[in-house]
């Protein structure tokens, strides 16, 4: 007689994640970088994050009404939160409470809600915020503070600076016109000094002390930067993420980076410096793996990921703005249909256009 074939009882299949779930494992994996904003830049981020997830919440809840959706079922899959901490983290720790309240409603409404809610929105619902607060309010959005030089800011001096604009009586608007680094060297490129002349710091000596650029990519930045990387991995250990955007974005900055570097190395600084530095490490893993608003298949989110990495590069050395990334992260969500329609395999006997 033959054995008999053993299966395992029902069910069979696997539960996927919930919405919650994921959402909450990447709020998990922000909290290192978070910790170390507040130690460089003070409890700035913490108030913003609070403004941005009260005035979120508040418009999301207004929304789901005007639409006859469910409210509490909506409101507690926390990507409003995580909207919430990708706008915290982008913006100026001490800018004025109505910026954030600002992206945010614009997030909730005009980057979501009006194309029917949470998975089908063709834009990064953060970065769209945050790109209609820079093109236009240029000044707040970029005064950043420096992570040396200056005593981190008390959340009594924080929560004056946001409310009322008194800031503390250190801060200049020397000291905050070339905070970041990737300010730093726009301002002394346009300045015609060399990549190496601006390294040396000799337009900084003057109203920052320490190590402004620290060992790679800026004191304070290259630290946040190393805890995303440390978050990122994290979620792709947890599959949170796929690998295929944050490696083929990290190469299409870096590539780019060293192309030009060697091309010029006096007016282009390399792949470390680009990699560390700005918002890289947190478009790679956290803002440009959203999966709504990316490719559907691997080939596609390889060419998605290149494709921002190339363009933040491209607005940062060539471009108005310090750093270019929420520009590059909406430029590929307008071609993710067109990626998708070159790069999904197509069904088994479908027939080829």
């Amino acid at each position: 007689m033959a054995e008999q074939l053993k299966t395992p009882n029902a069910p069979h299949l696997h539960r996927a994640p919930s919405v919650r779930y994921v959402m909450s494992m990447v709020l998990l994996a922000l909290l290192p970088a978070v910790a170390l904003h507040v130690y460089f830049f003070g409890p700035g981020v913490i108030v913003q994050f609070v403004l941005a997830a009260s005035s979120g919440l508040l418009t999301e809840a207004l929304a789901l009404k005007l639409r006859n959706k469910p409210i509490g079922m909506f409101i507690g899959d926390c990507s409003a939160l995580v909207t919430a901490a990708l706008l915290a983290m982008s913006m100026p720790p001490l800018a004025p409470w109505w910026l954030i309240v600002s992206a945010m409603i614009f997030a909730m409404l005009l980057g979501k809600h009006v194309y029917g809610g949470l998975g089908f929105n063709p834009f990064n619902p953060a970065m769209l915020g945050y790109a209609v607060l820079l093109v236009s309010f240029a000044r707040p959005m970029t005064r950043w503070l420096p992570a040396v030089g200056i005593d981190t800011p008390t959340l009594s001096q924080t929560l004056r600076a946001i409310f009322t604009g008194e800031w503390p009586a250190s801060l200049t608007v020397d000291v905050l016109s070339g905070a970041s680094p990737l300010a730093a060297v726009k301002t002394g490129l346009s300045l015609r000094h060399t990549i190496d002349e601006i390294f040396a710091q000799p337009i900084f000596d003057s109203f920052l002390g320490g190590n402004f650029f620290g060992d790679i990519a800026g004191e304070g930045w290259q630290w946040i930067s190393l805890a995303l990387l440390l978050g990122g991995i994290f979620m792709l250990v947890q599959r949170i993420i796929r690998w295929h955007i944050p490696v083929a974005m990290l190469l299409g900055v870096g590539i780019t980076a060293l192309f030009m570097n060697l091309i010029d190395p006096g007016r282009h600084a390399g792949l470390i410096f680009h990699l560390f530095s700005g918002a890289t490490m947190l478009g790679a893993f956290f803002i440009a793996t959203d999966p709504v608003t990316s490719p559907s298949s691997a080939r596609g989110r390889l060419v998605y990921g290149a494709g921002i990495g190339a363009l933040t590069y491209v607005i940062r050395d060539f471009g108005n703005y310090y750093d270019g990334l929420a520009f590059a992260v909406l430029l590929m969500n307008l071609a993710v249909p067109l990626i998708d329609k070159f790069t999904v395999p197509r069904i088994y006997g479908e027939p080829r256009d």
